[in-house]
Protein backbone atom coordinates (compact mmCIF):
# COMPACT_ATOMS: atom_id res chain seq x y z
CA UNK A 1 0.00 0.00 0.00
CA UNK A 2 2.99 2.59 0.64
CA UNK A 3 4.63 1.85 -2.33
CA UNK A 4 1.39 1.99 -4.21
CA UNK A 5 0.85 5.80 -2.59
CA UNK A 6 4.76 6.65 -3.48
CA UNK A 7 4.01 5.60 -7.02
CA UNK A 8 0.89 7.84 -7.32
CA UNK A 9 2.28 10.84 -5.74
CA UNK A 10 5.55 10.51 -8.38
CA UNK A 11 3.43 10.12 -11.02
CA UNK A 12 1.48 13.39 -9.96
CA UNK A 13 4.30 14.84 -9.23
CA UNK A 14 5.67 14.33 -12.93
CA UNK A 15 2.48 15.38 -14.18
CA UNK A 16 2.23 18.91 -12.90
CA UNK A 17 5.45 19.65 -13.62
CA UNK A 18 4.94 18.82 -17.33
CA UNK A 19 2.07 20.90 -17.02
CA UNK A 20 4.12 24.00 -15.29
CA UNK A 21 7.17 23.82 -17.50
CA UNK A 22 6.43 23.80 -21.85
CA UNK A 23 9.82 23.94 -24.08
CA UNK A 24 9.83 26.69 -25.80
CA UNK A 25 8.69 26.95 -29.50
CA UNK A 26 9.52 28.40 -32.56
CA UNK A 27 5.53 29.48 -32.54
CA UNK A 28 6.30 31.44 -29.41
CA UNK A 29 8.81 33.94 -31.25
CA UNK A 30 9.89 35.87 -33.83
CA UNK A 31 12.30 35.17 -37.09
CA UNK A 32 15.30 37.00 -37.72
CA UNK A 33 12.92 38.79 -40.81
CA UNK A 34 9.83 39.27 -38.36
CA UNK A 35 12.67 41.51 -35.85
CA UNK A 36 14.30 43.18 -38.52
CA UNK A 37 10.84 44.49 -40.11
CA UNK A 38 9.71 45.70 -36.69
CA UNK A 39 13.19 47.35 -36.03
CA UNK A 40 12.47 49.42 -39.85
CA UNK A 41 9.07 50.49 -38.84
CA UNK A 42 10.45 51.73 -35.42
CA UNK A 43 12.81 54.00 -37.41
CA UNK A 44 10.94 54.99 -39.89
CA UNK A 45 8.24 56.43 -37.29
CA UNK A 46 10.99 58.16 -35.23
CA UNK A 47 12.42 59.82 -38.60
CA UNK A 48 8.93 61.02 -39.64
CA UNK A 49 8.20 62.62 -35.86
CA UNK A 50 11.48 63.69 -34.84
CA UNK A 51 11.40 67.05 -37.41
CA UNK A 52 8.22 67.55 -35.68
CA UNK A 53 9.49 67.47 -32.37
CA UNK A 54 12.32 69.80 -32.99
CA UNK A 55 10.33 72.44 -34.93
CA UNK A 56 7.60 72.20 -31.94
CA UNK A 57 10.96 72.41 -29.62
CA UNK A 58 11.75 75.30 -31.38
CA UNK A 59 8.70 77.32 -31.00
CA UNK A 60 8.99 77.06 -27.37
CA UNK A 61 12.78 78.61 -26.69
CA UNK A 62 11.67 81.14 -29.18
CA UNK A 63 8.29 81.82 -27.27
CA UNK A 64 9.94 81.17 -23.90
CA UNK A 65 12.92 83.48 -25.07
CA UNK A 66 10.36 86.49 -25.68
CA UNK A 67 8.37 86.07 -22.62
CA UNK A 68 11.39 86.46 -20.57
CA UNK A 69 12.42 89.43 -22.39
CA UNK A 70 8.69 90.91 -21.67
CA UNK A 71 9.28 90.14 -18.21
CA UNK A 72 12.77 91.72 -18.00
CA UNK A 73 10.99 95.20 -19.16
CA UNK A 74 8.12 94.46 -16.92
CA UNK A 75 10.78 94.21 -13.96
CA UNK A 76 12.43 97.39 -15.23
CA UNK A 77 9.56 99.04 -14.78
CA UNK A 78 8.85 98.11 -11.34
CA UNK A 79 12.61 99.04 -10.05
CA UNK A 80 11.83 102.44 -11.85
CA UNK A 81 8.75 103.18 -9.54
CA UNK A 82 10.42 101.95 -6.80
CA UNK A 83 14.01 103.44 -6.84
CA UNK A 84 12.00 107.14 -7.88
CA UNK A 85 14.48 106.83 -10.60
CA UNK A 86 14.96 106.35 -14.20
CA UNK A 87 15.72 102.40 -14.87
CA UNK A 88 16.56 101.21 -17.88
CA UNK A 89 17.36 97.95 -20.21
CA UNK A 90 20.08 98.69 -22.19
CA UNK A 91 21.46 96.23 -24.87
CA UNK A 92 25.17 96.27 -26.13
CA UNK A 93 26.26 94.46 -29.41
CA UNK A 94 28.82 92.51 -28.81
CA UNK A 95 29.94 90.98 -32.03
CA UNK A 96 26.87 89.55 -34.06
CA UNK A 97 25.17 89.17 -30.08
CA UNK A 98 23.34 91.05 -28.03
CA UNK A 99 24.27 91.76 -24.50
CA UNK A 100 21.54 93.54 -21.99
CA UNK A 101 20.99 94.27 -18.29
CA UNK A 102 19.20 96.21 -15.88
CA UNK A 103 20.99 100.19 -14.95
CA UNK A 104 19.92 102.90 -12.71
CA UNK A 105 20.33 105.91 -13.29
CA UNK A 106 23.03 107.12 -10.55
CA UNK A 107 22.79 111.28 -10.78
CA UNK A 108 19.28 112.47 -12.09
CA UNK A 109 20.28 113.30 -15.50
CA UNK A 110 18.84 109.87 -17.09
CA UNK A 111 20.34 107.07 -18.31
CA UNK A 112 23.59 107.25 -20.76
CA UNK A 113 26.13 105.38 -22.71
CA UNK A 114 28.73 107.99 -21.24
CA UNK A 115 27.68 107.11 -17.34
CA UNK A 116 27.08 103.78 -17.82
CA UNK A 117 30.92 103.65 -18.55
CA UNK A 118 32.26 105.92 -15.91
CA UNK A 119 30.18 103.33 -13.70
CA UNK A 120 27.63 106.66 -12.19
CA UNK A 121 24.50 104.53 -13.67
CA UNK A 122 25.33 100.91 -12.53
CA UNK A 123 24.03 97.53 -13.37
CA UNK A 124 21.61 95.93 -11.30
CA UNK A 125 21.48 92.60 -13.37
CA UNK A 126 24.02 90.69 -14.35
CA UNK A 127 24.49 90.99 -18.53
CA UNK A 128 23.42 88.11 -20.04
CA UNK A 129 22.66 87.00 -23.86
CA UNK A 130 18.91 85.07 -24.92
CA UNK A 131 20.61 82.62 -26.22
CA UNK A 132 22.92 81.42 -23.21
CA UNK A 133 18.87 80.78 -21.63
CA UNK A 134 17.23 79.28 -24.76
CA UNK A 135 19.37 77.38 -26.98
CA UNK A 136 19.64 78.91 -30.71
CA UNK A 137 17.59 82.17 -30.05
CA UNK A 138 19.25 85.40 -30.85
CA UNK A 139 18.28 89.34 -31.08
CA UNK A 140 17.72 89.17 -34.62
CA UNK A 141 14.97 89.28 -38.32
CA UNK A 142 14.55 86.20 -40.50
CA UNK A 143 14.28 87.20 -43.97
CA UNK A 144 10.83 87.78 -45.27
CA UNK A 145 9.49 89.55 -41.47
CA UNK A 146 7.48 92.65 -42.20
CA UNK A 147 7.29 95.73 -39.66
CA UNK A 148 4.81 95.65 -37.30
CA UNK A 149 3.49 98.45 -37.84
CA UNK A 150 1.45 99.11 -41.45
CA UNK A 151 3.00 98.49 -44.63
CA UNK A 152 6.27 99.00 -42.71
CA UNK A 153 8.57 96.50 -44.60
CA UNK A 154 12.00 95.25 -42.67
CA UNK A 155 15.10 95.12 -45.02
CA UNK A 156 17.68 92.46 -44.77
CA UNK A 157 19.88 93.09 -41.91
CA UNK A 158 17.46 95.47 -40.50
CA UNK A 159 18.34 96.31 -36.58
CA UNK A 160 16.45 93.98 -34.28
CA UNK A 161 16.72 96.57 -31.12
CA UNK A 162 14.06 99.38 -32.06
CA UNK A 163 14.81 101.15 -28.90
CA UNK A 164 16.46 105.00 -30.48
CA UNK A 165 20.12 105.41 -30.99
CA UNK A 166 20.63 104.71 -27.01
CA UNK A 167 19.82 101.05 -27.33
CA UNK A 168 17.79 101.63 -24.25
CA UNK A 169 14.07 101.06 -22.78
CA UNK A 170 13.91 103.46 -20.57
CA UNK A 171 10.83 103.45 -17.67
CA UNK A 172 10.15 106.54 -15.66
CA UNK A 173 9.20 106.39 -11.81
CA UNK A 174 5.55 107.25 -13.29
CA UNK A 175 5.32 103.99 -15.25
CA UNK A 176 5.75 105.81 -18.94
CA UNK A 177 8.62 104.50 -21.21
CA UNK A 178 10.68 104.45 -24.56
CA UNK A 179 8.20 103.18 -27.25
CA UNK A 180 10.16 100.37 -28.93
CA UNK A 181 10.86 96.89 -30.13
CA UNK A 182 12.89 93.89 -29.87
CA UNK A 183 12.91 91.12 -32.79
CA UNK A 184 13.72 87.73 -31.40
CA UNK A 185 14.66 84.39 -34.35
CA UNK A 186 14.40 81.42 -33.17
CA UNK A 187 17.27 78.51 -34.92
CA UNK A 188 14.33 77.63 -37.80
CA UNK A 189 13.67 81.40 -37.88
CA UNK A 190 9.99 81.14 -36.49
CA UNK A 191 10.31 85.36 -35.46
CA UNK A 192 8.61 87.25 -32.20
CA UNK A 193 8.91 90.71 -31.39
CA UNK A 194 8.26 92.34 -28.00
CA UNK A 195 6.86 95.96 -28.00
CA UNK A 196 6.89 98.28 -25.49
CA UNK A 197 4.36 101.41 -25.67
CA UNK A 198 5.80 104.74 -24.15
CA UNK A 199 2.83 106.49 -22.81
CA UNK A 200 1.54 103.40 -20.65
CA UNK A 201 4.97 101.77 -20.61
CA UNK A 202 2.76 98.24 -21.24
CA UNK A 203 4.53 95.29 -23.22
CA UNK A 204 3.30 93.38 -25.90
CA UNK A 205 4.31 89.90 -27.27
CA UNK A 206 3.61 89.61 -31.19
CA UNK A 207 4.30 86.37 -33.16
CA UNK A 208 4.78 86.60 -36.99
CA UNK A 209 3.09 83.98 -38.89
CA UNK A 210 5.03 83.28 -42.00
CA UNK A 211 2.12 81.06 -43.70
CA UNK A 212 0.05 84.22 -43.02
CA UNK A 213 2.67 86.92 -44.13
CA UNK A 214 1.17 88.94 -40.71
CA UNK A 215 1.86 89.31 -36.81
CA UNK A 216 0.03 88.01 -34.54
CA UNK A 217 -0.56 89.09 -30.77
CA UNK A 218 0.46 86.58 -28.00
Amino acid sequence: MRTGSGLVRRALGDHLRGALYRPPTRAGGFSLVESLLVVGLLLVTAAIATPSVLRGLDDARGASAARHLAGLARLTRAQAALRSAAVGLRFERDGDRYGYAVYVDGNGNGLSTRDVQRGVDRAITPVERIGDRFAGVVIGVAPGVSGLADNEVMEPGADPVQLGTSDTLTFSPFGTATSGTIFLRSRHGRQYAVRVLGATGRTQIWEFRHEAGAWTPR
